[in-house]
């Protein structure tokens, strides 16, 4: 009996372990063929038979990665790692990338440590470079008002562009569909694109389907139109006339595809000449000028799984060569659904640099032969999970995507608006109160960055738009008064702020042998230890010996640098002058005609105390013998 029961235990085990090998090799054709709900749903009955392995875990966290469902992937990526064995660095970036759908952004940041020790990637450096990319996103944080919208469904919305008076965005939803044929991958109607009309209040209307020659059995997504209205750009699935193509791998892939407005009709349907049938081109967008269609691929050459790219259209429609935006932009991660808005400012999504989790918006200043360093546009905005498919108008008003938690369906559509205040007030004489019509009024970001000027006028007013949640600097100007500076911190409650402000009349003689430095009761020009270049603080006190030179065309300056005891007499010498220049060349690159202005560095020689040679002084003690003089020689 007991050999009996051996033998039936010994077939009971094989019959389940060979169940077990049965679901694993019918979840990997799913899992090859990118059906990942089935491919999950027989992974996870494995799973719970207590079936452990890399191979396991690493595609059922792969699986919800894949699906935009990160904290599902978490517990799997979390169970892979928990079995202490080498795996590929990849794994590494996706946890923490998991972890931070979460809102685990310390273990996301320790993981994201170990990713860097293990890989020359992008990703790792520019985490490396900012570290601190959580103060950064709160920094940039605050501008927006977002909302939800009306046109949401328990299905996918996403992908919207403006139309007119209209928005046309994607959808999975059933009512409308054209054919309600059911995904493999989603579980979900194909897409098809759909049309909301917009009032001027920003709410939106009836949804209905955008078009029967468009919208076919396969997948339409992320249209972008000309400013005309007869031309569009959209995404499709390897489909056309009637006809799917497939890879080399027998991969429906997607394409960029371009359809006429003819008689009301949309016609002339055909693919760009740079598609594929083996990489994917997909999410277009245009210019402000038109001349040039932004799009995202993974055709070769390049950085990762999806990479910006441009190509030029002249003026007969005819596509030049695509060319990858670069690694200023792309990443081995995912870069796609690019925006630019009106002023060539380019807006994308992207999991590779530093962000909340999942895709993060970024925007990056197109220039003339460059693009430079994206920002993120911080929160609300982004968030722990997926946001993509921003667009914004002359408004300042727009829509995103996002499958943030609180949504309606798997991918939800919501609206937002800059958020902007005015700045205003009155500049008035501080001792007589009388209105100061003519002067010069400057507005700087926290970082001294010039953004906007004017001119008070007759009854003494200036005005501002101003980003709600920063911090900005006002400055003033007019002849004969001192400049003054007040410093302002916006809000997010969308009312005004008024700021008056008072300038002291200038009432000492400038005559030749004054230090300007003392006169105007300015900062003294300070120069960090063994250093020549200009501090921040430094320029904004420039500013003003700017301005009085403006003022007094005819004044020629001695600017005199001054050291610390400590080094040699001969360095110090040397550094002063340094300094002395650094400061000259300044004024110059500022306006100020080079004939003007001498500089000469005195070292040591001239102290403002007692912290000589072998004399024990502080650090402030020491800082106040680091300055600059500018002594008028010339009225």
């Amino acid at each position: 009996m007991k050999t009996i029961y051996t033998i039936l235990f010994t077939l009971i085990f094989c019959l389940g372990s060979f169940s077990q090998i049965s679901k694993l090799a019918k979840a990997d054709k799913k899992y090859d063929k990118y059906s990942y709900i089935d491919a999950i749903e027989l992974y996870e009955k494995v799973a719970e038979k207590g079936i452990k392995s890399v191979d396991l875990f690493q595609k059922l966290g792969n699986a919800y990665y894949f699906n935009g469902e990160l904290t599902k992937a978490s517990k799997w990526y979390g169970a892979l790692f928990a079995l202490q064995q080498e795996v590929e660095p990849e794994y590494y970036f996706r946890y923490a990338q998991a972890l931070k759908a979460e809102g685990n952004y310390e273990k996301a940041n320790q993981f994201m440590d170990i990713f860097l020790t293990k890989t020359n990637d992008a990703r790792g450096k520019l985490y490396a470079e900012n570290k601190d990319y959580l103060n950064k996103i709160d920094s940039e944080s605050g501008k927006y008002l977002m909302d939800t919208t009306s046109i949401n469904s328990e299905f996918y919305d996403y992908g919207p562009s403006f139309y007119g008076e209209n928005i046309v965005f994607t959808s999975s939803r059933s009512e409308g569909n054209l054919y309600a044929k059911i995904h493999d991958w989603t579980k979900q109607n194909f897409t098809d694109l759909f049309i909301a009309p917009l009032n001027t209040e920003g709410k939106l209307g009836k949804v209905t389907n955008l078009s029967k020659e468009i919208n076919t059995k396969f997948n339409e997504s992320s249209p972008v139109f000309t400013k005309d209205g007869k031309t569009m750009y959209f995404t499709r699935n390897n489909y056309n006339n009637g006809k799917k193509r497939k890879s080399d791998d027998k991969i429906i892939m997607e394409k960029i595809y371009k359809a006429e407005l003819v008689n009301g009709k949309w016609s002339n349907i055909k693919e760009l000449p740079f598609c594929s049938d083996n990489y994917k081109t997909a999410h277009p967008a245009l210019s402000p000028d038109e001349k040039t269609l932004y799009f995202a691929s993974n055709m070769p050459g390049s950085y990762g799984n999806s990479d910006l790219y441009k190509v030029s259209i002249d003026k007969y429609g005819n596509f030049g060569t695509p060319e990858n935006l670069g690694p200023t932009i792309n990443t081995e991660g995912r870069e796609t659904f690019p925006f630019i808005d009106n002023n060539n400012h380019l807006f994308f999504a992207s999991d590779g640099h530093p962000g909340l989790g999942g895709l993060d918006i970024f925007e990056a200043i197109i220039n003339e032969n460059s693009v430079e360093k994206p920002i993120n546009i911080g929160k609300p905005i982004n968030s722990s999970k997926d946001d993509f498919g921003y667009i914004i108008n002359n408004q300042n008003f727009g829509f995103f995507s996002s499958n943030r938690e609180g949504g309606l369906g798997f991918d939800d559509i919501y609206s937002f608006k800059i958020c902007m205040q005015n700045v205003q007030g009155i500049v008035s004489d501080s001792d007589t109160n009388e209105i100061l019509s003519n002067a010069k009024v400057f507005l700087f970001d926290e970082n001294m960055n010039l953004i906007s000027e004017t001119t008070t006028s007759d009854k003494g007013a200036y005005f501002f738009k101003i980003q709600c949640n920063k911090k900005y600097i006002i400055r003033v100007t007019k002849e004969e008064y001192t400049t003054t500076e007040k410093t302002i911190t916006s809000n997010s409650q969308l009312n005004d702020i008024e700021l008056d402000i008072t300038l002291k009349r200038n009432i000492f003689p400038i005559e030749v042998g004054i230090d300007l430095a003392k006169l105007f009761d300015i900062s003294v020009i300070y120069f960090n230890l063994d250093k020549w270049d200009i501090r921040p603080d430094a320029a904004n006190d420039l500013e003003i010996i700017l301005t009085v030179m403006n003022q007094y065309p005819n004044m020629v300056i001695d600017i005199r640098s001054h050291t610390d005891s400590r080094q040699t007499h001969e360095y110090n010498e040397i550094l002063s002058d340094k300094r002395a220049k650094s400061t000259l060349e300044y004024l110059v690159s500022k306006g100020i005609d080079r004939s003007r202005l001498s500089a000469k560095g005195y070292g040591e020689t001239q102290l403002v105390n007692d912290c000589a040679d072998g004399v024990p002084c502080s650090e402030v003690e020491h800082q106040k013998n680091r300055r600059s003089e500018f002594i008028v020689i010339k009225m």
